[in-house]
């Protein structure tokens, strides 16, 4: 491992020459799709970004920014700003999501950090809850980590545990929510015999209570939080197995849909309500299920739903949820710590850098794109400039956004001659997409392309290099779909909108004046993705990248 010294020295490249100015442009959600009207970034006027696709095609590849690509568990995990700024910085896939828990529980490191610390303090006289998806399916959340996650609590002073259950049956069999109950009751019995209250509070399908995404029915949320909090809903149990069994006795009745439950004592109260004073983690590793009931949780302006009472919790997430909204603020594991990221390489082999976004990606260029690391790697040779974004509005509303003042500030830096590498991101694709409103993310891509051209144009004026890639999709595709790939319609036939990232692939396209002639991409890697782009950059730079980096997307031919 690289640390000091010569080891941190990279080869010069044997037909690529050093000095060319290098600007690493990303389009934040600028995924490739299919044209149609619901393809905003086709419907746009995108004139600088139309002429790279349709240019030399040696010179415009696609890459994949989902799944596996980004270290997700599995390639049914769209991609996300953070995890794929992890992958260009870092040029190495790094575990994300369930494979982190895995490695944080395996290591009991999940208990030392200050995630754990923080709700640790509720366990002398509050209530530990823990809310999320009883399932093995692997896909939110797994139910070994759960059994691993009670049995540590209760090691570590846990005296009262409440379980918020959701049944799946989408990522696994409808029905066995039955079997996940009765191997969850039977942890929880033992725990009761070492003298711990264990017990299940509150249940629902996960399509019905709490498991909402992408802000589409607040509605299953707040039956979540009537149930889980306030210890309110329409059915009331003795045991959860009671409740599983008979609510799916019902007609039609389906593991996603069960409606929510609670479990009450021989007077009718609900055994565990959230009060002032507990501890509450939300176990599911993904996301996107989770965030709307973080929200709810931690958000004191929260406005979606009356939350009728608001009790004063420590929250903490498996992970961080959002990583632009700091989302939760406290959770249990942390993110990769990524060492010898591109950016710690080029600097210490004396290229100077320059990194600039608007505040909603500005991390993604600096800390996610260093490894989750703050700071300078080195002040003398580094200067990051954040822009701030439009505060008190919704993206949509201007949707424009900043990329022009991020273009014009990095036009200046690159014609200033103290850089050797810019690069930015432009959030408009993402952030614009992110509100489905489909007007607004034509007008976001026309200007993310417009601030495209002006850097493009002082690449050109210094006979520099640039590389334009994105993070994941997202403006490309605005609508769901069905398994036919048509638009689905909602019960009053209107299209239902998408607004959240999608599994596309994302553009990487080189060129300028200083590229030599002799460049093009390669076709002999078998599923090239996002951390491929970081020996790309490294070799424009005139240097091979090291070797455990994942392999350059280009080659140079002999002209």
């Amino acid at each position: 491992m690289a640390s000091s010294g010569s080891s941190w020295t990279l080869p010069d490249h044997p037909k690529l020459p050093k000095g060319k100015t290098v600007a690493v442009i990303v389009l934040d959600g600028w995924g490739e799709a299919s044209p149609d009207k619901y393809n905003c970034i086709h419907v746009a006027q995108t004139p600088v970004m139309d002429s790279l696709k349709n240019g030399a095609p040696e010179k415009w590849t696609l890459v994949k920014a989902h799944g596996t690509a980004v270290g997700l568990p599995s390639d049914d995990d769209m991609g996300n700003s953070e995890v794929g700024h992890n992958a260009l910085g870092a040029g190495r896939i790094f575990a994300q999501g369930a494979k982190l828990v895995d490695a944080a529980l395996a290591s009991g490191k999940i208990y030392e950090g200050a995630g754990f610390n923080y709700i640790k303090e509720s366990f002398d006289k509050g209530t530990l809850h823990l809310i999320g998806l009883l399932s093995d399916g692997g896909v939110h959340s797994r139910l070994d980590q759960v059994q691993l996650l009670l049995k540590g609590a209760s090691e570590r002073g846990a005296k009262r545990i409440r379980l918020h259950i959701l049944t799946d049956g989408r990522d696994v069999l409808d029905g066995s929510s039955v079997g996940f109950v009765e191997t969850i009751e039977n942890d929880l019995s033992q725990l009761r015999e070492k003298g711990v209250d264990a017990r299940i509070a509150s249940g629902g399908g996960r399509m019905n209570v709490t498991m909402d995404r992408y802000e589409n029915d607040w509605g299953v949320v707040k039956r979540g939080w009537d149930a889980q909090v306030l210890g309110e809903a329409p059915y009331k149990f003795q045991s959860a197995l009671e409740a599983v069994k008979t609510l799916r006795a019902e007609p039609k009745a389906n593991d996603q849909y069960l409606p929510p439950f609670v479990i009450v004592d021989e007077s009718g109260k609900s055994v565990g309500p959230i009060v002032d004073g507990d501890a509450v983690v939300t176990f599911n590793f993904r996301a996107d299920r989770m965030v709307m009931l973080a929200k709810a949780l931690e958000f004191a302006d929260f406005d979606k739903f009356d939350r009728v009472r608001v009790p004063k919790i420590k929250y903490a997430g498996m992970l961080q949820y959002d990583g632009e909204l700091k989302l939760p603020s406290k959770y249990l594991v942390d993110p990769p710590l990524i060492e010898r990221t591109s950016g710690e390489y080029l600097v210490k082999n004396g290229v100077r850098t320059f990194a600039c976004s608007e505040t909603v990606k500005f991390g993604h260029v600096t800390f996610f794109w260093n490894g989750n690391r703050s700071g300078y790697f080195d002040e003398t040779k580094e200067e990051y400039v954040e822009i701030p974004s439009d505060s008190g509005i919704t993206f949509n509303e201007q949707p424009k956004m900043k990329a022009l003042e991020i273009a014009e500030k990095t036009r200046d830096a690159i014609l200033s001659g103290k850089f050797d590498q810019v690069r930015i991101n432009l959030p408009n694709g993402d952030m614009v997409g992110h509100t489905g409103d489909i007007e607004a993310t034509v007008v976001a891509c026309k200007a993310a392309d417009e601030a495209v051209k002006i850097v493009l144009d002082a690449v050109e004026q210094v006979g520099g290099i640039y590389l334009v890639t994105a993070d994941h999709g997202n403006a490309e595709d605005m609508v769901k779909r069905n398994k036919a790939g048509q638009p689905m319609l909602d019960k009053s036939g209107s299209i239902q909108i998408l607004t959240s990232h999608t599994l596309q692939p994302v553009p990487v396209a080189i060129g300028g004046p200083g590229l030599h002639p002799g460049v093009k991409f390669r076709s002999d890697i078998q599923t090239p993705g996002l951390a491929n782009v970081a020996a790309t950059v490294m070799n424009l730079h005139g240097f091979e990248a090291p070797a455990d980096f994942e392999t350059t997307l280009i080659e140079v031919v002999d002209k």
